[in-house]
């Protein structure tokens, strides 16, 4: 089983020094470890505290935004795509505890994974410090985000529903094909299938997470096309 690399480096990396350590370590401890403290609960928290403050921050810094715009804005700062893009932004890998299989498996560098780790992370700011740490940590790490995405973004499943739609191809179809995880974090199996085209399989926390991440990875397949 893996080490914790130096919590300290990676406080240093956050931010924050925890006054209780045990929540980083637990933090950043993944389930195949077998131990009785992972991330799990922690990830549970973190999910809602994440939203609670990336609608704050969208909620004062675009005031004339209808409320399904301030969503689509919303939806995209908070998507495991992203989460994992900051998780390797900050390293964040190299500092999760896993099983040895895990980690050779490539667990460091899974996006389920890191993004489930940078939420259990805020998990562990808010118990250890209250909102306000984790306000400075999100507002710190999403950076420019908030500022460069200058019109809310369209949601996925529409924008591949536009395109079928245009090419005069029957609406996408999106099908759970299999379920895994823990009852309180479950991973949906999910297929997309578009006639004409290849299908595509991800996983999700949620079935509408797995059907917004196989439309996303769609269009992105039909934009490198037209490169």
């Amino acid at each position: 089983m893996s080490e914790l690399h130096d919590i300290a480096a990676l406080q240093n990396i956050i931010g924050h020094d925890f006054a209780d350590p045990s929540l980083l370590a637990d933090a950043l401890t993944h389930s195949s470890t077998g131990g009785d403290h992972n991330y799990e609960r922690l990830e549970f928290l973190g999910d809602r505290v994440l939203g609670l403050v990336v609608a704050e921050i969208l909620y004062a810094k675009f005031p004339a935004e209808a409320e399904g715009d301030l969503a689509r804005r919303l939806s995209a700062l908070v998507q495991g795509t992203l989460l994992a893009q900051l998780g390797l932004e900050l390293g964040l890998g190299a500092h999760l505890l896993f099983s040895d299989s895990e980690r050779q498996a490539g667990g460091a560098q899974n996006e389920n994974i890191l993004a489930d780790a940078m939420e259990s992370i805020i998990g562990a700011l808010y118990l250890d410090a209250g909102l306000p740490a984790c306000q400075e940590f999100i507002t710190r790490a999403w950076g420019d985000r908030f500022e460069t995405m200058l019109t809310p973004p369209q949601h996925p499943k529409t924008g591949l529903q536009e395109w079928a739609q245009a090419q005069n191809l029957p609406l996408p179809e999106y099908k759970i094909t299999g379920q895994s995880g823990p009852d309180h974090a479950p991973l949906f199996d999910l297929t997309l299938s578009v006639q004409g085209y290849a299908p595509i399989s991800v996983q999700g926390k949620s079935r509408q997470t797995a059907e917004k991440e196989a439309a996303m990875a769609f269009l992105t397949i039909l934009e490198d096309k037209k490169l």
